[in-house]
């Protein structure tokens, strides 16, 4: 059976962008891509109603984009439990007042029972000081937190030749 990853919004946005003339924002596309291309098959890979919001706002073309990659994954659901988890998150100080989205990208992958939780958001989500603090709310709320992490670290486990 195969693990389920939750795709945040930030990994679409790479995905679709234009190639970059930043070193790092470079960096983190071709690994976006790489993921995408190598390894997103060895999983189930959902998004959500947030995702497809956030994915529309911007510049047309790049909306255009990120639609055309969204259409084919399967999306979760936002219900009484997530939105409970992701209050839950901010009010424990989990996630900060001003991350309320990232809460409920956090909250959908645990309560939908995701294995991972895949993103580029590294000030609220895959934060390292954040991570210990999310991994307690969700338990305490009785969810398991998925792995919070970035397409290179789940990259990383792939056997390479």
């Amino acid at each position: 059976m195969k693990k389920k990853v939750y795709v945040e919004t930030s990994v679409i946005s790479y995905l679709a962008s234009r190639t970059s003339r930043g070193v790092l924002t470079l960096a983190m596309q071709k690994m976006t891509a790489d993921w995408w291309s190598n390894r997103r098959w060895d999983f189930d890979v959902y998004v959500s109603e947030l995702v497809f919001d956030e994915s529309r706002r911007g510049d047309a073309d790049a909306v255009r984009r990120r639609m055309v990659i969204l259409k084919e994954i399967g999306t979760l659901a936002v219900n009484d439990s997530v939105t409970a988890l992701a209050k839950k998150l901010v009010a424990e100080g989990a996630l900060p007042t001003r991350a309320v989205d990232d809460a409920m990208h956090v909250a959908l992958a645990a309560a939908h029972g995701m294995d991972y939780l895949l993103t580029w958001n590294c000030r609220h989500i895959d934060n390292a000081e954040l991570k210990p603090l999310i991994r307690s709310v969700c338990a305490i709320a009785g969810y398991s937190c998925p792995e919070i992490c970035s397409p290179q670290e789940l990259m990383e486990g792939h056997a390479h030749d």
